[in-house]
């Protein structure tokens, strides 16, 4: 085949081009995808849920998100009366009447009358700490900063705010968000996101933890003379992976390490009677996507004690009963979502709910669910491929619908199945997405989705995101779409979290083809179309796979990694990768080359499509950008397009649609 080479700068986009000359145009439009996707990305999306501790209010953020040919969307705060069916929620705005802000970082005060918040209803971009009283129409504003603040938290007694605050900076921070090029002499620059509190009654501000200490997490002690944090010194981004857990007393001053993990660590917890510390610890790859064992600790420190060693399930968010006896946990169970109830003392979980959908109040990564002061109600966005997200709010299981913004939405995509197979004497479980109104005596073409992380599984959700759009699109212009979670998945335990440990790509990779051959068995698939695509690590998955195997015969990776060895120089995050492969990559170079797709890239006939955020600083472009160029040397098919700000993930609506309408052309094009 003769192969034709560009570069080209089209509609805003850099597009490197690797496409044999009798393809399709780059801009050519799929109206069914295009008119499809209008409709997802105008969902109503709630972003963040909170009932009031009493149990009679829920408040909510929610985000309308933009069309496509729209800006990024905004953000909106609303409370509901749970005690009068009749009302309409009600807007809490900081903002003037016909003025827009951004509002959103919900925080109901002890006494359930007060909401804190953060809105930028005075400078656009820059958004400070508000305190408006639910029952009438008054709203205070707490600070003057200059940075970004996030988390709003009470203390128990109500009199206080406190906060994380970044000086100085004007948006987020993280390694998924676009990073800022370096010039000239490249010196260390850190930002700490700092620990900071603000009285309601006389608006005193000051900062609590130490300035070069990164905070990523805290939580009162009950008697408010004091923090819990989970924290680490140098760049925020990077030295998640090796947070302690420290103590920061409310006046100020040093923050005292009480345990020092072997893993990673999240959702420290405070018990009500001030004697113990929990926190959800295991092997985790992405800051906020949690998933682990619950641990104990003294809070005067010591030892911390595994509570749930022998769990097969990962525990994805915890909170305190009142007892200071029992734990609330929310956890991840073979590609389902669940409740259950830990009792300390006896080492003994309940299960109280379970099922194949996605459960949360936040959106994206991480779980934060509230609850109530007694502990029998929570608030909590449930969603599946069935259903679109809405509010409820209720005891555990017998939730009440709140909020009705997409009842009038039904899938475009066929019924999802929860798919079991055997690798490696290993049970595995998978979602595999159907094209709607398949028939049995007909072959369709199968794409499959390794997920991102390693440490992550797939749930059952509504396309809210650019590659949940792509699955949900894909299937409804008649593919098969699995979802597999492999070993290093969560949802089984720590054990199997960890089987991939030094193992990236081997044992993962036998598991999604067994997966593949059970989809076969089952459906009507069609072996000789089929297809890969992925994200992260579900990027590297796609690379990996087209040097080690030729049963897909099209592949879509996004942010991937090509190399391991040069990825470790040059990406953001480089700590995550110690636990995974053991040591550094300049103490054993094998065991990261053992494991990366340019070893061996020369099997490759696969035609291969990359796409890559141009900012991206957890999976940077030149590991897109190096398996590209190894490609089109090759001879192989392939195309390349690099988002002009854009970080790890799509984010700009115009961006999105592009993805999702040239990774469908792709598919169709030689699949199809």
């Amino acid at each position: 085949m003769r192969v034709k080479f560009q570069v080209l700068l089209t509609g805003g986009l850099l597009v490197l081009l690797s496409l044999p000359q009798t393809s399709r145009g780059a801009q050519e439009a799929y109206p069914s995808v295009k008119q499809l996707m209008n409709t997802l990305m105008g969902v109503h999306i709630y972003y963040e849920v909170a009932i009031s501790p009493n149990g009679r209010n829920v408040a909510w953020v929610e985000r309308q998100q933009a069309t496509s040919g729209a800006s990024l969307p905004t953000y909106q705060i609303f409370v509901k009366d749970l005690d009068s069916d009749g009302d309409r929620p009600r807007r809490i705005s900081a903002a003037s009447s016909g003025n827009e802000a951004s509002e959103h970082d919900i925080s109901w005060s002890p006494d359930s009358t007060k909401l804190a918040f953060l809105s930028d209803a005075v400078k656009k971009g820059q958004s400070n700490v508000y305190v408006a009283d639910v029952k009438g129409d008054q709203v205070t504003k707490l600070t003057q900063l200059d940075g970004f603040p996030a988390q709003p938290r009470w203390s128990p007694t109500g009199e206080t705010v406190a906060f994380l605050f970044t000086e100085n900076q004007s948006r987020d921070t993280g390694p998924l968000q676009p990073h800022a090029k370096e010039v000239g002499l490249i010196e260390s620059q850190i930002s700490e996101q700092r620990l900071a509190t603000v009285e309601v009654k006389s608006k005193n501000f000051k900062f609590v933890s130490p300035a070069d200490l990164y905070i990523y997490e805290y939580d009162w002690a009950p008697d408010t003379s004091k923090f819990v944090t989970t924290a680490a010194h140098g760049s925020g981004d990077d030295n998640w992976y090796i947070a302690e857990l420290c103590v920061v007393p409310v006046i100020g001053g040093e923050c005292t390490p009480i345990f020092k993990p072997s893993f990673q660590i999240a959702n420290p917890r405070w018990s009500p009677d001030g004697k113990t510390i929990a926190f959800i610890g295991g092997l985790m790859s992405d800051q906020g996507g949690v998933g682990g064992d619950i641990y104990a600790v003294p809070a005067t420190g010591g030892p911390a004690r595994d509570l749930t060693p022998d769990m097969k399930a990962s525990a994805g968010w915890i909170g305190w009963l009142p007892s200071s006896k029992q734990l609330l946990f929310h956890e991840f169970v073979q590609g389902s979502a669940g409740f259950g109830k830990l009792d300390l003392s006896t080492g003994v979980s309940t299960i109280l709910w379970t099922g194949p959908e996605w459960v949360t109040s936040m959106l994206g990564l991480g779980v934060n669910i509230s609850l109530t002061h007694d502990g029998q109600s929570v608030a909590v966005v449930r969603n599946s491929y069935e259903k679109p997200p809405e509010v409820w709010a209720g005891p555990i299981g017998d939730w009440k619908q709140i909020t009705h913004g997409n009842e009038s939405l039904r899938p475009a995509w066929g019924e999802t199945r929860d798919l079991r197979w055997e690798s490696d004497g290993q049970s595995i479980q998978g979602w595999l997405l159907c094209p709607r109104d398949y028939q049995s005596d007909r072959k369709y073409p199968l794409i499959v989705f390794p997920h991102g992380g390693p440490s992550a599984d797939y749930l059952p959700m509504w396309p809210m995101a650019y590659t949940y759009y792509l699955r949900a699109v894909l299937a409804a212009e008649g593919y098969f779409v699995l979802l597999p979670n492999p070993r290093g998945s969560y949802g089984q335990g720590e054990n199997f979290v960890r089987a991939n440990v030094k193992d990236f790509g081997h044992g993962d990779l036998r598991d999604i083809l067994a997966g593949v051959d059970q989809a076969s068995k089952e459906f009507p698939i069609d072996e000789n179309r089929m297809g890969i695509s992925g994200w992260s690590y579900g990027g590297y998955m796609t690379m990996w796979s087209v040097t080690q195997t030729h049963r897909f015969r099209a592949a879509v990776a996004g942010a991937g990694v090509s190399d391991w060895q040069s990825y470790y120089g040059e990406n953001d995050i480089d700590q995550w990768m110690i636990p995974f492969f053991g040591t550094s990559v300049y103490d054993d170079p094998a065991v990261y080359a053992k494991s990366s797709p340019i070893v061996f890239v020369k099997n490759v006939n696969t035609p291969t499509l990359i796409v890559v955020g141009d900012s991206d600083g957890e999976s940077p472009t030149s590991q897109s950008y190096e398996f590209w160029h190894a490609l089109k040397t090759l001879g192989v098919p392939t195309q390349m397009v690099i988002y002009p700000n854009e970080g790890h993930w799509i984010m700009q609506p115009t961006n999105v649609l592009d993805y999702v309408e040239r990774s469908i052309r792709w598919f169709d094009e030689h699949l199809k």
